[in-house]
């Protein structure tokens, strides 16, 4: 499970409020990064997520998992 950083806005300074995040069902970052390269969003960081930090993530509001094909 990945969990992908990003602001919509490329061009702006990136600001913490207006980070959000995606998470996926990848097998690697480059899986993630190669579904966006047609977006343009600022891809801040992408995170594997361990079961404890996923657990804690599938808690939060608005929790949605997406799978990425191979």
């Amino acid at each position: 499970m990945k969990k992908m950083l990003h602001q919509e806005f490329p061009k702006k300074v990136p600001v913490r409020e207006r980070t959000t995040s995606f998470y996926y069902e990848a097998a690697s970052e480059r899986q993630v990064r190669r579904k966006f390269t047609t977006r343009k969003l600022n891809i801040e960081h992408i995170q594997q997520l361990n079961e404890a930090h996923l657990g804690y993530e599938k808690e939060s509001e608005g929790f949605a998992m997406e799978m990425l094909k191979r």
